[in-house]
């Protein structure tokens, strides 16, 4: 299994960073391929809404800016088995890093509905606002938003902030490990 953990934090410490952490040993616990791929690394521009609103988007399913890293990390979702997205939550959203890839990533895979690169794929959405603890919620919505779209598979979603850090980073060890053993949204036990 090939598991791609997708992180938003320009950081490489603190409360985001330490989940992405998380993610990777959970996973790695399986034995599992991890691969952390860190968006604001790479210089993604924002959509630029071609021709008439729909250009090689909707035709191919391709950017035709995809040079600034975009093409690569589409790709990279595609090979993956599994995903996680991690972000801080900056006014209440996603990192603007992971926001101008995912605007970009949903106007290309979307239209190809179950044949899209994250169709199908397990999703642990996984939001950490620091400062306040606020936007946790509106943030994880975006990402939930964004995985119905792709037609994703959401594992769970899991908000961190500075008071329930500790029980939060074993729940996304334990995310990760349940994913990388293939454990899939259908096999929930419902109560």
């Amino acid at each position: 299994m090939r598991f791609l953990v997708i992180s938003g934090t320009p950081k490489h410490e603190g409360l985001c960073d330490s989940c992405v952490r998380a993610v990777r040993e959970g996973s790695e616990t399986e034995g599992v391929t991890v691969e952390v791929v860190r968006v604001c690394d790479f210089p993604i521009a924002r959509c630029a809404i071609c021709e008439d609103g729909w250009g090689d988007c909707l035709k191919k399913h391709t950017c035709r800016f995809g040079d600034d890293g975009f093409t690569d990390l589409q790709q990279k979702i595609a090979r993956a088995d599994a995903v996680a997205l991690v972000t801080p939550v900056y006014w209440w959203e996603m990192t603007e890093s992971m926001k101008a890839f995912f605007d970009r990533f949903r106007r290309c895979e979307a239209p190809r509905g179950e044949k899209g690169a994250m169709a199908g794929k397990p999703v642990l959405l996984v939001a950490s606002p620091g400062g306040s603890g606020n936007g946790m919620l509106s943030c994880l919505e975006q990402m939930e938003r964004l995985c119905r779209h792709v037609r994703a598979r959401i594992f769970d979603y899991i908000g961190v902030n500075r008071w329930n850090v500790d029980y939060k980073l074993a729940a996304i060890r334990s995310a990760a490990k349940a994913i990388a053993s293939g454990k899939l949204p259908d096999d929930v036990i419902r109560i």
